[in-house]
């Protein structure tokens, strides 16, 4: 299990809480915060590591004894307990992927559906409810920051928050347009329909880095608070809309209870997407920045969900597939998760 690097992380981990100790830690809240989550990561690795570990040396332990004695219930724990231990392997495996700058940390997701009214608003809520299991399934806390309602059913935007160590690292591959095929329950007809939405994923970005935002470039309005089934409603107008004037980016947030909370959740999404584009452009200041529109449509595809004539859900860059496609929209993403880190 030398691919885990373990001899280093502890070594890491040493000096780090070695750091802690010292009188001036506390001086600078944003460093310190950061020490104390790389910190925690750590431990959190080489805790999982060893648990592992001890896992692996009984099973070896298991198969030696079987050996000597052939015990049919012997033989079916060790099975059992193979599986176990490979699944706990390949979890660690794949975070050792999570080399990003920003693998480590939370995600902020915006689904929008693409043309076609209803039914393509439709799909948009079950990638939203998809993503959702995911996230129960891991122990991830998911936060809704944005909801707007579809005219008859599903929604017209959804940006939400995937609290919890690796998110980023994790939804990454999510990023790009996802494609249904079935017959729709909105025709009378019954015919097949193709839908497509987007699914953007951002890493949240942590206070300790700086972005230089100018004042003049953003619009700021407020609103009421609206949501699914009249949640979240409010009688002030609490909920804030920014405009980055020169990338025409939008952010909005109505997740919070107050103005100046969702002031803070909207410029830190906002300072999420300024960062990335300014990345991918490779600028050195945003106010050479320019918005990007992606199609959402046909040929920009990065995974397909076929629920008729028959069931698969591909994914198109690692051409991995599988035929349940009803496990899938639960939220058993894994498989694919893990493919594309693999390929990357």
């Amino acid at each position: 299990m030398s691919l885990f690097d373990i001899v280093n992380s502890e070594k890491q981990l040493k000096e780090l809480e070695e750091q802690t100790t010292k009188p001036d830690f506390w001086t600078n809240s944003n460093s310190s915060k950061v020490v104390l989550e790389k910190v925690k990561s750590l431990k959190n690795k080489v805790q999982e590591y060893n648990k592992t570990k001890v896992k692996l040396d009984s099973l070896i332990e298991m198969i030696e004894l079987l050996e000597l004695e052939n015990d049919d219930s012997l033989f079916e724990d060790v099975k059992k307990e193979t599986k176990s231990v490979e699944k706990e392997i390949d979890e660690l495996e794949l975070k050792t992927f999570f080399s990003g700058k920003y693998d480590r940390n939370n995600a902020i997701l915006t689904i929008h559906p693409g043309a076609g009214g209803t039914e393509s608003q439709d799909w948009a809520e079950m990638l939203y409810r998809m993503y959702s299991r995911w996230s129960v399934k891991h122990e991830f806390v998911l936060k809704e920051v944005d909801y707007l309602d579809g005219e008859e059913a599903g929604l017209k935007s959804v940006t939400f928050e995937i609290i919890g160590e690796n998110a980023y690292g994790y939804l990454k591959g999510e990023m790009g347009v996802h494609r249904l095929v079935r017959i729709s329950p909105f025709d009378s007809n019954g015919r097949r329909h193709t839908s497509f939405a987007s699914v953007e994923v951002l890493p949240e970005i942590s206070d300790d880095i700086e972005l230089d935002i100018n004042p003049d470039d953003l619009r700021v309005d407020t609103y009421r608070a609206s949501g699914a089934g009249g949640q979240h409603v409010n009688k002030t107008s609490s909920a804030v809309r920014i405009t980055h004037i020169p990338t025409n980016i939008v952010v909005s947030c109505q997740s919070e209870r107050s103005q100046i909370q969702n002031r803070e959740t909207a410029m830190r999404m906002l300072k999420s997407k300024l960062l990335d584009l300014k990345e991918k452009e490779q600028k050195d200041k945003i106010e050479d920045l320019k918005g990007v529109q992606q199609d959402i449509a046909w040929g920009s595809q990065i995974r397909s969900y076929v629920f008729c004539p028959y069931t698969l859900v591909k994914d198109h860059r690692t051409n991995y597939e599988i035929g349940n496609v009803q496990s899938v929209m639960d939220g058993d993403l894994d498989e694919f998760i893990n493919a594309y880190l693999k390929q990357q």
